[in-house]
């Protein structure tokens, strides 16, 4: 290989670290991998270290061995010069799970499944805003100009139009194009509910890696082509104050070893173990929070009478609910989890997901009776979820579920990474602040 290529592993934010490597080292990439310091994956949102995550002075900022997860690079059609990338995954120097990798986090959870002979199928589903070039220069969402469509700026609410997709057509078939060429399994696109809104669905795989090998990879192609052809994209959970927020929505399913559907009782209802799987991930919700709305920002989309849900609730073909059984033929009965959104890390989402229904499954719950209608003004005040950013720390670090089925070790990591985030942000004083109250106090 002669190109360039990038080397990256995905910290526990979801962000890209790495080298960029010569193409010539390729063969001994494969052979003994790259060496990255462990508390790589530990960084801050801005990439500075958190020495209390114990991944620092501790362990002397050892270094972990990160290995190739793709068979081979891939190219990176956006960039200015031939050059391809290429996916690892980090381990402890012994060759033991290191599971503060979020990959490797999800890893363990999806081997917990595996050894009792169940097979996760998972499918995401992702929503982004495109923005006009400037936004990221002046930090603020501006819609984007069509390139089809004499100019017209994409400043309304038009769900599921195909004029939008359209007018944007050049920036899609590159997509399109680019997901073909690096193996991402995309399946249709819809303009959705904000202005310059669009979700693009990626297809159920029998395996939950791959599903967030996907997602991490889609949303990296989707801001480069963005960027070339002059727009700018954001997975950011709520860019729109009075808009519709990025969720981030995931299908899962079990099968056995022979393929077969295990949540599939022949009827509309599913099986015991689909109710059983359903009720471990409403338990398990307010603790796993954080990995569904990991910012600041994240808790902007949770308002009564948006679309993302605020209670743990659920219910068959109901989109006011937190889980809903879509309606389908028996045979591809499946939960979808909706509480995400697209700013979360794929694979600490999946791994949440994985966890809620193997606790359900595994001590036999319960579900509480399925919902009915609109779900905002029928639940329980007791099943709120956590609102605020802090909450869903403080639950998180006294969670007893999610150190048992993801690891006190990824607990300990993710936990002081977001309460570092979380002291930082509040140190800073806003600038609506200084407007409100500059000169007036």
């Amino acid at each position: 290989m002669q190109n360039d290529f990038d080397l990256f592993i995905v910290d526990l934010n979801g962000n890209l670290r790495g080298k960029r490597l010569l193409g010539s080292s390729l063969d001994k990439v494969y052979e003994e991998g790259v060496k990255l310091p462990r508390s790589v994956s530990g960084l801050d949102f801005w990439g500075g270290d958190v020495p209390e995550n114990g991944l620092v002075f501790e362990t002397g900022d050892n270094d972990g061995v990160c290995m190739p997860v793709q068979d081979k690079p891939v190219p990176v059609p956006w960039a200015e010069k031939d050059r391809h990338q290429l996916h690892a995954m980090m381990w402890n120097p012994d060759g033991t799970e290191f599971t503060a990798d979020p990959r490797q986090c999800l890893s363990h959870i999806v081997k917990q499944y595996h050894d009792r002979g169940w097979y996760p199928v998972m499918a995401t589903e992702l929503e982004f805003y495109l923005m006009d070039g400037s936004s990221e220069e002046i930090q603020r969402p501006q819609p984007p100009v069509l390139d089809r469509g004499h100019g017209r700026r994409l400043n309304t609410t038009d769900a599921y139009s195909i004029e939008d997709v359209d007018g944007l057509e050049s920036f899609f078939a590159e997509v399109r194009d680019t997901c073909e060429k690096q193996g991402v399994l995309a399946d249709t696109i819809i303009s959705e509910l904000g202005p310059g809104q669009f979700e693009i669905n990626l297809k159920h795989v029998q395996d939950p890696l791959a599903a967030g090998d996907q997602a991490i990879w889609f949303k990296r192609l989707v801001k480069g082509i963005a960027r070339k052809h002059g727009y700018s994209a954001t997975f950011m959970a709520k860019p729109y104050a009075e808009e519709s927020g990025n969720g981030f929505h995931v299908h899962y399913s079990l099968v056995d070893a022979d393929g077969n559907n295990l949540f599939d009782d022949g009827g509309e209802d599913g099986t015991p173990m689909l109710r059983h799987a359903v009720a471990g991930m409403l338990e398990m919700m307010p603790q796993c929070m954080l990995m569904f709305a990991p910012h600041l920002n994240s808790y902007r989309r949770f308002m009564e009478g948006s679309h993302a849900p605020v209670f743990a609730s659920w219910g068959y073909e109901n989109r006011t609910v937190s889980i809903r059984i879509p309606e389908s033929d028996p045979v591809a009965r499946r939960i979808e989890h909706r509480v995400a959104g697209a700013d979360a890390n794929p694979y600490l989402v999946l791994a949440s997901v994985l966890a809620g229904g193997l606790y359900g499954i595994e001590n036999e719950l319960e579900a509480p009776e399925p919902m009915v209608g609109d779900a905002y003004a029928a639940a329980d005040e007791s099943t709120r979820l956590p609102s605020r950013w802090e909450d869903a720390i403080k639950t998180l670090e006294h969670s007893e579920q999610v150190p048992h089925y993801l690891t006190e070790e990824f607990v300990r990591v993710y936990g002081a990474v977001k309460s570092a985030e979380y002291k930082d942000l509040c140190s800073r004083i806003s600038d609506i602040e200084y407007e409100a109250y500059l000169g007036l106090l």
